[in-house]
């Protein structure tokens, strides 16, 4: 039995190898997942993202757990911070989940940035889908948390969730016109701490100023004492009815697409025009002949798309 019909059948081993292949960037991944395509598009895909700290990792583990209990299936990917030393994972999400793994309605993989912007692993979007294919009914996408770098969430999920904590302050203020204009709904965890309160009400201030359709709903939770994750789930079933019934689904989910395709486009235009030493040699030449003026650098990159197209 090949890859594809293991992934079919739900065998984890199989999307734990093709979710490699795909890091490795092997071209069967990419034939088994276009062949696969039309099996997508059935899971619910939850971004989780926000500051270091916010307990995230927490969080997500205690949704994993109570979608359980309610009968749903869980994928989840933990995007780490590469390690300098091997180019992987540090894994610090795996190591704080692992009494999930036991569970056979839940997969876990780490995945490191590997120096990727955005807060995502480039695979993230690949494993995404081998995932949506294998049948889980939620994807869980749980960024690093390095700051304004965490929008590229938007492109991957259908609901995000800005994990925030008390004692922020002006820090909300500070990240404002970046990470804090991409949630669809708000947690603020470790709400037993002092300024839960004040938090909340920073953040009822912000969006304020949202003139969207969708108000984003700011919900205290105590992740780890399970406190508020069922009514966070709520919220993400409220947001996903909102999308649904008012074409902001479709209308997301294709702005994704488009932006996927333009960066794999992207992608396999550098890897051809930059994949051999013959022409990265004829790159350098027409570097120098631009330095001596002989051309300038608009004619050379026209050039070089007419070459590649």
């Amino acid at each position: 039995m090949n890859i594809a019909e293991r992934l079919l059948k739900q065998d984890k081993r199989a999307a734990a190898r093709l979710i490699t292949m795909i890091e490795n960037d092997d071209q069967e991944a990419v034939n088994i997942i276009s062949k696969l395509y039309n099996y997508t598009g059935k899971a619910r895909i939850i971004g989780i993202t926000g500051p270091p700290g916010a307990g995230k990792s927490t969080l997500t583990d205690k949704l994993a757990k109570n979608l359980r209990r309610a009968g749903k299936t869980v994928g989840i990917i933990a995007i780490d911070p590469t390690s300098p030393f091997t180019g992987g994972s540090i894994l610090g999400d795996r190591v704080r989940m692992t009494d999930l793994y036991t569970d056979p309605g839940i997969f876990i993989r780490s995945m490191g940035t590997r120096g990727h912007l955005g807060g995502l692993s480039k695979a993230t979007l690949g494993a995404t889908k081998v995932l949506d294919i294998y049948g889980f009914d939620y994807i869980f996408i749980e960024t690093v948390g390095v700051g304004q770098s965490e929008v590229d969430i938007v492109k991957a999920a259908d609901t995000v969730l800005m994990v925030m904590v008390p004692g922020l302050g002006d820090d909300i203020q500070a990240i404002k016109a970046g990470i804090m204009e991409i949630g669809d709904i708000f947690v603020i965890n470790k709400a037993d701490r002092d300024g839960a309160d004040r938090t909340k009400v920073e953040i009822e201030m912000m969006l304020d100023f949202n003139h969207s359709e969708w108000r984003p709903p700011v919900t205290k939770v105590v992740a780890i004492e399970n406190e508020g994750i069922d009514e966070l789930i709520d919220n993400i079933e409220e947001h996903r009815n909102y999308m649904e019934t008012s074409g902001g689904f479709i209308e997301r989910r294709t702005k994704n697409l488009q932006a996927e395709i333009i960066d794999l486009t992207q992608q396999r235009l550098m890897k051809r025009l930059l994949g051999n030493e013959e022409n990265q040699a004829e790159i350098r030449g027409l570097a120098e002949r631009a330095v001596n003026r002989e051309l300038d650098p608009y004619r050379i990159s026209d050039a070089l798309l007419k070459k590649m197209l």
